[in-house]
């Protein structure tokens, strides 16, 4: 069985990788750890640090690969990622994540950047919630899900939720803010991640998919 070591950015992420992830990848002999970053015990730090962190994890297993899962949502430029300028100057963002994930790969050590698979989720992991509006239903208590027309309304706006926006009033972690009375970005991450299952995930998120397909071909 393959190991992969998923750096999560915060413990959305990590609850998301154990719960709905780490099943789908077993079945394909693939297992995950999933440890945060540790400089910060999850949050997003400069690029430095958190090399140092996908170094140490390549160096302690020669066996395992690892990969990232941190959002664009945040990122600016006092965190020194690599090609930053660059990609901020490319309009297509699905490019401009690319450009910053090949310029995280160049950067470590030529010994191990083979078993590193750099991942930037566009624009928010909670973006990925976004992907069937009945789902909302079924798994939230009606009488918590307060603002159902700006639900309507992201979902008829973005056929693609990995392209709903960076604002700070309207990424997707602040639409779900706005649509669910007391919402938790944990627990309703993890209720509405494994209510959609990965195939539903990887069918309306293409630049997802191809990170997972990554992960389940190693």
């Amino acid at each position: 069985m393959k190991r992969i070591i998923i750096i999560c950015e915060g413990e959305t992420e990590q609850a998301f990788c154990k719960t709905t992830l780490a099943p789908y990848l077993i079945a394909k002999d693939v297992y995950i750890d999933t440890p945060l970053i540790k400089s910060s015990r999850g949050g997003i730090v400069k690029w430095s640090k958190l090399k140092d962190q996908i170094e140490r994890h390549l160096k302690e297993d020669s066996t395992a690969i690892a990969t990232t899962l941190v959002d664009y949502y945040g990122l600016y430029s006092k965190y020194e990622f690599p090609n930053w300028d660059s990609a901020e100057a490319e309009p297509d963002k699905c490019k401009r994540m690319t450009i910053i994930e090949e310029g995280m790969k160049a950067q470590i050590d030529d010994d191990m950047s083979y078993r590193f698979i750099p991942y930037v989720q566009l624009h928010e992991f909670e973006g990925l919630l976004f992907n069937e509006e009945s789902l909302f239903f079924e798994n939230i208590p009606n009488d918590d899900i307060v603002d159902k027309a700006y639900l309507n309304e992201t979902f008829h706006n973005f056929d693609n939720p990995e392209l709903i926006n960076c604002g700070k009033e309207t990424s997707p972690s602040h639409r779900l803010q706005r649509i669910i009375k007391g919402y938790n970005k944990i627990v309703y991450g993890d209720i509405i991640a494994e209510a959609i299952g990965m195939e539903r995930l990887l069918n309306k998120s293409p630049r997802f998919k191809m990170w997972v397909e990554k992960l389940s071909s190693i």
